[in-house]
């Protein structure tokens, strides 16, 4: 297992030897008196208390900082976005021509868009903060030679501290007592299997951080046994101090949308600056202005045609789908990144703790006459035994009780066994080996009861003889059990004559990934009370056991949803290839699971791993280097990759991704840093909700621009037609501020709270190079630009011919604006005919739409806002019947042409 590790942490050996003089020897090969000295602590009695705030006063407290955004840099980026600089200039041009009303509510709209995202942003970050409050650690350290529990930001290098079982290691640190030490550096490894620490000086002066057993790190768990250790290193000058900063090496990329957003930005703000400067110059030739008046007359056709309102509304509907995934215990941490999973067509996941529970479990148990399934997955001891008592066995049910070496097997599970499960935080916690968890759990299923044990003796687990014994007495007898490697304990029992079918069975239990544990007992005198290792022998095998760590339930249904959604589910972890295909094959990953290994990443250059990253979805004993390159060779096949972990060696590859989600209970600090999403609850099936909150906000983005355009165009037409046809214009230019301003403030934002479409699952990614309109969008964008904008005109015309005043026809035309806004929401608003089972789907458009109307009676009926915004009172005919008549035009057009598009286009090439 260490030489599976070496390559892994390579990069941590090499940061080790950066950080230290040439001629200084490895902390690994000092003995304690030297280390004492390096360090200037005491082995026996710590620290002072005075050296110890020296210390944190001069270096600083043990936590890894996080870059900060401020506040005011991150309100000043919600202004990069080239729709906010034309209007910004829009602004600042009406105001030297002393239109100060236009320059104001141009500039409050920009405003207002800046402050909606910096408030949602501000958010997502704050909860994040709570959850990294939440996972404080303390630890005991000796100082003057008393044991104190301090907080582990408050450790300094030299502190002597004291690590039992349960424990967080706070700090790198070099041992100088270990007692029966194992430690999970899963988070640093992605091994699964805890390692044996030793605290002994070791000669090599090479090793990888997997092979140096007297070393454990920050963020590493200790899993059994106890023991002392100089704290070497804190904060940034920890392993995962190293690894944090190599993930700054990342830069960051804006997501798929807003790459969407910014070229479509950027396209129409070029397109309506260069028609403005032609109709400029156009209206100079013709003298249909003067110059002022010709100016005002541009700057209002720019403000009408840009959709302002655009960043706004992005930004909202995006917020509304971070709350949406805030309900569901995904805390996003950036805005764009709420809609980024619902792009991706890869997700990326680690394996421990994410696809399976991190808790290891019986699953089968053999004995000399049977093969049993167990049932039940971690340490929750629901599952095993049926209410009547029954087992599964091979499809079949049987009492367990009837196989006498399934009860020994049991009775040895609990009497060997040093692990304690307690319940807390609404699930079972482990104290002790994630081995002797598993067992623990089988007794508990079996008899309903925590295991008493009767000690006399005991023998630990020693790497030299590969067992474990415990001597106790049991129902009257004293007896000798012993747990360990297969091979070794059936040396030591009287088996040796059945080696066929123990080898049959071992075959069984590899090959579905499990992890085999022999069990065995011998009858003893009483007088018999230590055991001595050298002589055992003469067992009788009671069987082996088969122990996985296995597949969370949900994230097997997850990934079939992921699947149905056209999304791919590889995993990427640290495990042996074939634990990793075992589990991708028991969560059905994909119909044909091929695996591939770090060091056969190793030996593949970029552009070969490139050409072969697509054909394979496990890949096993990766690196946190293997891990960044397989998401780079993904990206570089055009792929929107997801990346989901929650160790240290998950963080460069999370931060690379497309999208990165960390877990946010077993999650690491630095995993959360480096991911845009965190999982509050660690549930894997969380991410299907997010792919699919995604997918509905990037529908109701798209439906808001496709509403935003042609009706913000419409508003530029009505001025530019006039100017080319030499008419009056028919708004004026505050009327045109009105209608941005009131269907900023309303009707725009009826599409945040339209509901999924039904199958939004059922389609695959979008195409993020295809952009956010397709060529059918556009022709409409056309067409219903060119019908509301005519029709306005048309009215206004028809009135001014009538000889009524030109205020009139101003106001109506103003309505008709308006109600064409109103008529072709309900078009938009999903792909079913307007007049369906859909149409009061979306209440809240209708008090939209009925806010929208109180409104725009205020604008017509109130004096003050008729000498404001130029309108006047009008009867019913003039003011809403045309309007309105108008509005059903614009529907009806409309809705043929849904029809059309939909009934005799393909719908993924529409969409697409």
């Amino acid at each position: 297992m260490i030489d599976d590790n070496t390559q892994q942490s390579a990069h941590t050996e090499a940061a080790d030897q950066d950080a230290m003089p040439p001629d200084d020897p490895n902390l690994w090969q000092l003995d304690e008196p030297t280390l004492a000295a390096k360090y200037q602590t005491d082995p026996e009695n710590g620290l002072s208390t005075a050296e110890a705030e020296h210390r944190l006063q001069q270096d600083g407290r043990n936590e890894l900082e996080t870059k900060r955004v401020s506040c005011f840099v991150q309100f000043i980026k919600q202004f990069n976005n080239s729709i906010i600089y034309i209007l910004a200039a829009a602004a600042v041009m009406t105001f030297f021509m002393h239109r100060y009303s236009d320059s104001i509510v141009i500039g409050l709209v920009i405003i207002a868009n800046a402050i909606i995202g910096y408030v949602q942003e501000r958010q997502a970050g704050n909860a994040l903060e709570r959850i990294r409050e939440m996972l404080i650690s303390k630890n005991f350290v000796i100082r003057d030679g008393q044991k104190l529990e301090v907080d582990a930001r408050d450790l300094v290098v030299g502190d002597l501290v004291n690590l039992e079982a349960g424990d967080a290691v706070p700090a790198d640190m070099r041992l100088i007592a270990a007692d029966n030490l194992s430690v999970q550096e899963s988070v640093l490894t992605g091994e699964t299997a805890p390692v044996e620490k030793i605290e002994e000086p070791m000669a090599d002066t090479k090793l990888a951080l997997a092979d140096r057993l007297n070393m454990v790190y920050a963020s590493t768990a200790v899993t059994s046994g106890s023991g002392y250790g100089v704290v070497t290193a804190t904060a940034e000058a920890t392993e995962i101090g190293h690894i944090q900063q190599s993930v700054g090496e990342v830069k960051n990329k804006p997501t798929p949308l807003m790459r969407n957003l910014n070229s479509l930005g950027f396209g129409l703000s070029i397109a309506i600056v260069v028609a403005a400067v032609l109709l400029f110059l156009l209206g100079m030739v013709m003298h249909t202005y003067s110059l002022p008046t010709l100016l005002i007359a541009v700057i209002t056709m720019v403000v009408g045609s840009m959709p302002e309102g655009l960043p706004a509304s992005t930004s909202v509907v995006l917020a509304m789908g971070t709350r949406q995934m805030t309900k569901k215990n995904v805390i996003v941490k950036s805005l764009p990144a709420v809609e980024t999973l619902g792009a991706v067509d890869i997700v990326n996941t680690d394996k421990t703790g994410t696809l399976t529970k991190n808790e290891m479990t019986v699953t089968k148990v053999v004995t000399p006459h049977h093969f049993f399934d167990v049932t039940g997955v971690g340490y929750d001891d629901n599952g095993g035994v049926n209410f009547d008592g029954a087992l599964k066995l091979n499809g079949k049910t049987m009492d367990w009780h009837q196989d006498k070496s399934m009860e020994w097997l049991v009775n040895i599970a609990g009497q060997t066994t040093d692990a304690q499960l307690h319940f807390e935080n609404n699930r079972w916690e482990l104290t002790g080996e994630p081995t002797d968890g598993a067992l623990t759990t089988l007794y508990r299923k079996m008899t309903g009861h925590d295991p008493e044990v009767a000690e006399v003796d005991s023998l630990p687990f020693d790497s030299a003889f590969r067992f474990s014994a415990r001597l106790a007495d049991l129902n009257g007898q004293r007896l000798l059990m012993v747990k360990g490697s297969p091979a070794t304990v059936l040396r030591l029992t009287n088996q040796a004559h059945n080696p066929d079918y123990w080898e049959h069975a071992m075959a069984d239990l590899t090959s579905e990934g499990l992890r085999v544990v022999a069990l065995a007992y011998q009858v003893v005198d009483e007088t018999v009370d230590t055991i001595d290792a050298k002589s055992i022998g003469g067992l009788e095998l009671a069987g082996m056991v088969g122990i996985i760590d296995p597949p969370r339930e949900e994230a097997a249904a997850a990934i079939a949803e992921l699947r149905q959604a056209g999304v791919e589910v590889k995993m990427i972890t640290g495990d042996h290839p074939d634990t990793a295909m075992a589990i991708a094959n028991k969560l059905n990953l994909a119909p044909n699971v091929k695996a591939i290994s770090g060091p056969e990443i190793d030996a593949l250059d970029d552009e070969q791993l490139k050409a072969k990253i697509d054909d394979y979805n496990v890949f096993a004993r990766a690196t946190p280097e293997n891990k960044l390159r397989i998401v780079r060779a993904q990206q570089a096949n055009d792929h929107v990759v997801s990346m989901t972990g929650d160790g240290v060696n998950d963080a460069p590859a999370l931060k690379q991704a497309d999208i990165g989600v960390a877990m946010g209970i077993k999650g690491t600090e630095v995993a959360k840093e480096s991911a845009d999403m965190v999982l509050a609850d660690d549930d894997f099936a969380d991410i299907v909700a997010a792919v699919r909150e995604g997918r509905h906000v990037f529908d109701n983005i798209r439906k808001t621009i496709r509403f935003l355009l042609p009706t913000s165009f419409a508003e530029g037409l009505v001025v530019i037609i006039s100017i080319l046809m030499g008419h009056e214009l028919p708004l004026y230019p505050t009327q045109l501020l009105w209608i941005n301003m009131v269907s900023a403030l309303t009707i725009q934002f009826a599409f945040i709270f339209e509901p999924p479409e039904a199958g939004i699952m059922a389609r695959g990614p979008r195409n993020v190079k295809a952009g956010l309109l397709s060529k059918l969008d556009s022709f409409e964008i056309v067409y219903v630009s060119l019908l509301i904008s005519g029709l306005g005109i048309f009215a206004y015309d028809y009135l001014t011919a009538l000889g009524l005043p030109n205020v009139v026809g101003s106001t109506m035309s103003l309505n008709i604006i308006i109600f064409g806004k109103i008529f072709y929401l309900f078009n938009l608003r999903n792909d079913h005919p307007v007049i369906s089972k859909y149409f009061f789907q979306n209440k809240m458009a209708f008090y939209i739409i009925g806010i929208l109307i109180v409104l725009q009676l205020g604008i017509i009926y109130l004096p003050f806002m008729q000498s404001v915004f130029h309108t006047t009172s009008i009867n019913f005919w003039y003011g809403w019947g045309i309007p309105i008549i108008a509005g059903i035009i614009v529907l009806i057009v409309t809705e043929i042409g849904k029809f059309i598009r939909f009934r005799f286009i393909d719908r993924d090439e529409a969409l697409n």
